[in-house]
Formats: structure tokens, C-alpha cells, sequence
């Protein structure tokens, strides 16, 4: 396996981007993720997004986080704000998510952030328990999705 620093515009990103779209629209039946996402904010040294791909040059994984500081949305300043983390179904199980998530965390801690947030849903029990099992915890609600019953936010000091 290979993890890339890639843009998040990048076409291997785009890829899978969908592909996670459409995971979202089968668990909630809506049209996926709406948080507004721009390709620069994962430009270092504000965000990174990163791709990892197997022996045959397939991408297989991705997950990205962005600089967050206090808003009305509900973000503390210091705060790196996880999105798009994702495993194609036939490569889950092998900790993937888990090494992606430490470069995350890693890179952001690098960067000056002070603390990992995220945002998921009461639908995705994976996610749930990858972050509950590497110290995250229910934290305040933030983001696009704050007001949403199905959402649930967790945060981890870097």
C-alpha cells in the first residue's frame, strides 16, 4: 500500500468521492454529503488530503482535514476538521482508515492544529467505532450538519 498526498480535485479523488457519495445516498437516502468543500482547502499547510493505493496503483482510500477556527458553524480556532475519510468496500478490514487517519492527525498536529474533529452519522457504525477506538469523543455538534438528529461529532486533543 502507498499513501499520496494528492489534490482534492485530483481525478483518483474525484473517484472516490463519488464513491462515498453514493454510500451516503444508500445509508440516508439523500443525495449525499452537502457540506461545501473546495479543492483549496486541503492545500497544505491548511489541510492535506491524501489517497492510498494498492499494489497495482489502484485507489482504494482517502481521507482528508482542513483548518477550522472559530465560526458560527461551531468550530474552535486550533481545530482540523476531518472529511472524506473512506475505504472501498472489497479493502475494508485491513486498516486502511486507521493509517490514514494517524497521517491525518500527524500532518495537522505538524501543521499547528490542536484538535482532530469530525462529523458522522448514526449510520455509519464503522466510522463510529474506528474513531471511538483511536480516543475520539462525543463532543458539541459543529458544522453543516449540526442541527441534523442523524449527525454525531467527536473531537480528539493533538
Amino acid at each position: 500500500m502507498n499513501i499520496r498526498r494528492v489534490p482534492f480535485d485530483h481525478p483518483d479523488a474525484v473517484k472516490l468521492n463519488d464513491q462515498v457519495q453514493a454510500e451516503y445516498h444508500v445509508r440516508y437516502g439523500d443525495g449525499g454529503d452537502a457540506t461545501y468543500l473546495d479543492p483549496a482547502m486541503f492545500e497544505p499547510p491548511a489541510g492535506l488530503y491524501l489517497i492510498v493505493y494498492d499494489e497495482q496503483d489502484r485507489p482504494v482510500a482517502t481521507g482528508g482535514w482542513r483548518t477550522q477556527d472559530e465560526n458560527d458553524e461551531g468550530y474552535r480556532n486550533g481545530d482540523a476538521e476531518i472529511k472524506r475519510m473512506f475505504v472501498i468496500e472489497e479493502m475494508r478490514g485491513r486498516g486502511l482508515a486507521r493509517r490514514i487517519l494517524a497521517a491525518l492527525e500527524e500532518d495537522a498536529r505538524v501543521a499547528g492544529r490542536t484538535r482532530m474533529v469530525l462529523e458522522t452519522g448514526s449510520k455509519q457504525p464503522e466510522a463510529v467505532a474506528l474513531y471511538t477506538s483511536s480516543g475520539y469523543e462525543p463532543c458539541v455538534k459543529f458544522g453543516y450538519y449540526r442541527f441534523h438528529e442523524l449527525s454525531l461529532c467527536f473531537a480528539k486533543p493533538l
